[in-house]
């Protein structure tokens, strides 16, 4: 198990040199594969130059390359046009879709006994370790995933082995995983590295991929507050300790410690990324742990026109609305149809507001009504958006209009914000 190579600080800014010669050392130490599948992200990580590092691979190992297959998990399947404009150059019949509901294999059941030992007790049933079965059955000596480790809802640190057992994953893998983990807590998951989702993953890692040529490259990106991005750190291997490296980066310069609670957040969700709640609600993830407690939350989504990217997760968004954890998880026990799909039962746990501060949506393509039957408040996105002007905002604390203070946010997805909340 080894680190390939490793690169990073919070003063480092990668160019594309550097990601080309990161990938030179590393082929030049493993050996060049005779057939590869490169697993990146979909393009709601376009910033993660994951697709930047994906053509570069495609133009340095060629045929090499057999398949190319973005980790969608639960998202709906790339565009032809997403995939010319995240992965430039790339031959698009190189890129095979992953079908949650239908292509998967389970490699291995993690025991109830381990998980409920790494979450304190709070959830004793035995989690599923599912994949693409073209990870498994597709001859590949090299299964490169390629990611960016940034804070998230779900497992605390994104990537790694998530991009693998999430990433293409299977139903009962992914509802199951992202259920235990809203379970334990949001709170005490987001930004974390050994979270006991992690712990659960990595054991699955260790136990049922020994045979399986995995090699994780890890991006570790951050935006200044003008919307400058700049890629802290790379970090290629096939063991934990790359990921613990990345994400201990990350934790450097992902997370935004603000000196006092905003009563009001702005938020915006680029149209190239966000257009569905599902999604954006990174939104409410990421600022949760820093907005005031009778404060608002106020998010502008032009391009937002559905609840879930999937057809029954809509529905049960619809039909059950984002709520408390107490109120989803007494749902979860009387209803068969939220029962069968934890993943949206956990969306709605970590989309709620927790009845401690407002969600003003400004969605541009649902209604009024639509948004206030899942329990936000509706926002205008055309009077919203010429009161916020996105193109001159900077991240970072401004005057509304009235008079009032309130902190901006250009991309919810790419960092964590927090204060001491009283």
């Amino acid at each position: 198990m080894t680190t390939y190579f490793e690169t990073g600080s919070e003063s480092t800014s990668l160019t594309s040199d550097d990601l080309r010669r990161a990938l030179e050392e590393t082929f030049a130490k493993i050996g060049l594969p005779d057939k590869a599948l490169l697993l990146p992200p979909d393009h709601t990580r376009l910033f993660s130059r994951a697709g930047e590092i994906t053509a570069l691979c495609h133009e340095m190992l060629g045929q090499r390359v057999a398949d190319i297959m973005p980790a969608l998990g639960t998202h709906s399947a790339m565009k032809p046009e997403q995939l010319a404009h995240m992965f430039p150059g790339v031959p698009l019949d190189l890129f095979r879709p992953h079908r949650w509901r239908d292509d998967v294999v389970t490699l291995g059941t993690v025991p109830a006994s381990y998980v409920s030992e790494v979450t304190g007790g709070l959830y004793d049933k035995p989690w599923k370790a599912q994949v693409n079965k073209l990870l498994r059955d597709g001859g590949h000596d090299l299964i490169f995933s390629i990611g960016q480790v940034v804070p998230h809802e779900v497992i605390g640190m994104a990537n790694y082995n998530k991009n693998v057992f999430v990433g293409t994953g299977g139903v009962e893998g992914i509802n199951e995983s992202h259920y235990l983990s809203a379970v334990y807590g949001i709170e005490q998951t987001l930004g974390r590295a050994n979270t006991p989702l992690r712990q659960i993953l990595n054991y699955a890692q260790d136990e049922f991929c020994q045979g399986m040529p995995i090699v994780y490259a890890l991006t570790v990106i951050q935006q200044m507050r003008d919307g400058t991005l700049h890629t802290r750190g790379l970090y290629i291997g096939d063991d934990h300790e790359t990921f613990f490296k990345a994400a201990e980066l990350a934790y450097q310069v992902n997370i935004t410690h603000l000196e006092k609670p905003p009563q009001h957040v702005v938020a915006y969700l680029d149209p190239s990324e966000f257009k569905s709640t599902w999604l954006g609600n990174k939104a409410i993830y990421r600022t949760r742990l820093a907005i005031a407690t009778g404060g608002r939350l106020t998010i502008l989504g032009p391009a937002v026109e559905e609840f879930g990217e999937d057809g029954e997760i809509d529905r049960l968004i619809r039909k059950y609305g984002y709520r408390t954890k107490k109120e989803i998880v007494q749902l979860v026990a009387e209803n068969e149809d939220l029962a069968a799909n934890p993943s949206a039962a956990a969306h709605l746990v970590h989309g709620s507001h927790e009845n401690r501060f407002e969600v003003v949506y400004g969605a541009g393509k649902l209604s009024a009504e639509e948004i206030s039957s899942v329990g936000y408040t509706p926002g205008d996105i055309n009077a919203l958006m010429n009161r916020y002007n996105v193109s001159t905002l900077t991240d970072g604390w401004h005057t509304d209009v009235d008079g009032s203070e309130f902190y901006y946010i250009q991309n919810p997805a790419l960092g964590l914000w927090q204060a001491e909340l009283s």
